[in-house]
């Protein structure tokens, strides 16, 4: 039950962290897009919960929760958000453009699929090293549409790499839903497993599922059995980018949300700590200590100083 606490607050964390940014976002402070990840935090927690610092994460626009699971220092996330010299890159990046390299998360992109060859060139560079670490490869159902994924999972399966594909499946990309993007009865997870890679589909707003299924497919990269992919079906809560809900255009069904809502990570979670001694009041204990955690980073941010512009040709590849 002690592990199950664990992974709840660190998913509280998560939420709270971009409930607060959702908040704030009004203020004009963060000039910058913010893609949140609010009802998909399991899926970060989950497989992170079995990685080591030495594991290599990339992620995609929406990666402020592998960031945050993946050990990323919050003062620097939110540093970021607001442009600031003391933000993870320096205030020149923004939410989309991530990087905690002494956690392992070494980078987020905003082309869609963009991140999955980055991962897999890490991938590469590993087996090459012969390191005993992985690369991690997060992206959405719509990154299973471009080029770069066939490419990268073909060249990863034929090479054998040391790489754990995971696909956050929220079923919309911006507001298309899979229907109209994909054949009929197409799967990922057995796409997948054509293009030789061992997959395993998960209810990805169940913890236990996510933990399970990535310890299976971690055993399998670590024993130098090639790449593996876990296809987590999740569903965010708000808009496609920004901090509000758009649940007033319709491009959802109503059932479909009341569904996803209330099978929400957290909500499982706290079903299974209830029957905890004194949860209401460890309950209580985590959110206060959270929020507190939350509001000294935003201090902080707000603090910091902008970047110099003088510097700015030092972030150039080419001048």
């Amino acid at each position: 039950m002690s592990d199950l606490i664990e992974l709840y607050r660190q998913t509280l964390r998560i939420r709270l962290v971009e409930e607060e940014i959702a908040k704030r976002y009004s203020e004009q402070k963060m000039r910058c897009p913010t893609h949140l990840s609010i009802g998909q935090e399991a899926v970060a927690v989950g497989v992170s919960s079995l990685l080591s610092n030495q594991d290599k994460a990339y992620s995609s626009h929406r990666a402020h929760a592998h960031y945050l699971a993946k050990g990323g220092c919050l003062n620097k996330l939110i540093a970021e958000l607001y442009g600031k010299e003391t933000g993870c890159t320096a205030g020149r990046g923004g939410s989309m453009h991530l990087s905690d390299l002494d956690v392992g998360f070494v980078a987020s992109t905003a082309i869609v699929a963009n991140s999955i060859p980055l991962a897999v060139g890490n991938a590469l560079h590993q087996q090459v090293q012969k390191k005993a670490e992985i690369s991690i490869a997060y992206f959405g159902d719509g990154a299973t549409e471009e080029g770069a994924f066939y490419e990268s999972t073909n060249f990863a399966a034929v090479k054998k790499l040391p790489i754990l594909f995971v696909c956050e499946n929220n079923q919309y990309s911006v507001y298309t839903p899979l229907k109209p993007r994909q054949p009929e009865g197409r799967s990922i997870t057995r796409l997948a497993q054509e293009i030789g890679i061992k997959s395993i589909a998960v209810d990805g707003n169940d913890i236990n599922q996510v933990i399970n299924a990535t310890q299976e497919l971690l055993n399998h990269v670590r024993s130098g059995l090639g790449p593996a992919l876990i296809e987590c079906h999740t569903y965010r809560h708000r808009e496609h980018c920004g901090p509000h809900f758009d649940d007033d255009l319709n491009y959802r069904p109503r059932v479909d949300i009341e569904r996803w809502l209330a099978n929400d990570p957290l909500f499982k979670m706290t079903q299974e700590l209830a029957k905890q001694n004194n949860w209401s009041a460890i309950k209580a204990d985590i959110e206060k200590e959270l929020m507190l955690e939350i509001h000294s980073a935003f201090d902080f941010a707000e603090n910091s100083p902008f970047p110099d512009p003088k510097q700015n040709n030092n972030y150039l590849y080419a001048n």
